[in-house]
């Protein structure tokens, strides 16, 4: 019964990490992206997005408690897997721990970036395209961003790979490599658009 029980709270951890987290992370990166395009369409962008219907809804139970429980039992894991890279140094071996990596390094990520932006917001400040011009006119906060966006995309396309795996999607050895190929297409375009996205800011 635990096992099972187990089991079922990772499918639930994998699913959260696509659906809705992870669609939220490729609509965010969308939305910042227009930074590239100036000051006046990432604004138009970003006060789109303050303005949906239901926001303070949508934000808690679609994004920050999914976002929740996603890391509480994410750092779970990370912490309590057992890995054999110093015994078998095959690519998913690797790739097993670089999630794990990845994913206590995004948890510290995004506590700091919403610090930075939802929590100054609430406590009056705006959010705009020179709030975030100034936190990234620091180098040393435009390298901590560079790593933290990567980090996220790394965890998030990588985890679409596991995705599959967890929920029968992929169960082929044919159908992994192929997925191992998109996902690493996905984690390539998503990181130049988030890198590309940092350095329109600055």
């Amino acid at each position: 019964m635990a096992a099972n029980k187990e089991f079922q709270y990772r499918k639930l951890h994998s699913l959260l990490g696509v659906i809705p987290v992870g669609i939220f992370l490729v609509q965010h990166l969308v939305v910042n992206h227009f930074a590239t395009k100036g000051e006046e369409a990432f604004n138009q962008a970003a006060h789109f997005m303050e303005s949906l219907p239901f926001r303070y809804a949508l934000e808690i139970f679609i994004i920050f408690l999914p976002i929740l429980f996603h890391a509480i039992y994410g750092l779970y894991i990370a912490f309590t897997a057992k890995t054999s890279v110093s015994r078998y140094g095959f690519f998913r071996n690797w790739m097993f721990v670089l999630q794990r990596v990845s994913g206590v390094i995004t948890l510290i990520f995004i506590t700091w970036h919403v610090w930075e932006t939802r929590i100054q917001a609430a406590l009056g400040q705006k959010v705009d395209f020179n709030m975030m011009q100034d936190i990234l006119s620091n180098p040393g906060m435009m390298a901590f961003y560079i790593v933290g966006v990567v980090s996220t995309i790394f965890h998030f396309a990588n985890g679409l790979w596991s995705f599959g795996v967890s929920w029968g999607l992929t169960v082929t050895p044919r159908s992994q490599r192929i997925s191992t190929y998109v996902t690493l297409a996905i984690f390539f375009t998503l990181t130049f658009v988030g890198v590309r996205t940092l350095f329109a800011f600055a």
